[in-house]
């Protein structure tokens, strides 16, 4: 599982899934997560604004992300 570390306090789903690179673009995003194809902890979100928080377990179509703050002395992947 690949670990994404906040920048900021949170990061919005749309904006990490291009920043992980499951997506091309943010148009790309917003159609994955149209389509019902993302899971936030287990839980189909429609929002591609969905703000994603320390913990949350990021999951399209089996390729699964954990995003982690700065604070938990994870090494950086991402910027939000």
């Amino acid at each position: 599982m690949e670990i994404f570390t906040l920048r900021d306090e949170h990061i919005r789903l749309g904006q990490l899934l291009k920043a992980v690179g499951f997506v091309e673009s943010g148009v790309d995003a917003k159609d994955v997560i149209l389509q019902g194809m993302v899971q936030v902890n287990g839980e189909t979100v429609y929002q591609r604004g969905k703000k994603c928080y320390d913990g949350d377990i990021i999951d399209l179509d089996g390729q699964q992300v954990t995003v982690r703050s700065k604070m938990n002395g994870q090494e950086e992947h991402g910027k939000s």
